[in-house]
């Protein structure tokens, strides 16, 4: 895989903890680096994922009305749970 190179500017008291936390993880502080970044960068795509899947459920219950009560949904979970194969509720409006 090609590799580019980014600057990257951090005050000097993160750059220290940058340093001694590579230190104690015998790693080196572009390891540590990078892999905050690489984890930033998961985390932050998923959470956008998680967004827009709220977003189009939002406007498909808004469109079809369609739902599942709490109390419904819970009582599907506590199965799947106790290990019991269980369908999903169907939806209603």
């Amino acid at each position: 895989m090609a590799q580019a190179t980014t600057s990257l500017k951090l005050d000097p008291e993160t750059k220290e903890r940058v340093r001694r936390l590579a230190a104690a993880c015998r790693r080196t502080p572009h390891w540590i680096l990078r892999e905050a970044i690489e984890q930033y960068v998961d985390r932050e795509e998923k959470r956008e994922q998680f967004r827009q899947d709220a977003q189009a459920a939002w406007e498909h219950y808004q469109a079809t009305g369609l739902h599942l009560t709490g109390a419904e949904a819970d009582a599907w979970l506590a199965k799947l749970e106790q290990g019991r194969k269980a369908e999903p509720p169907r939806c209603h409006d």
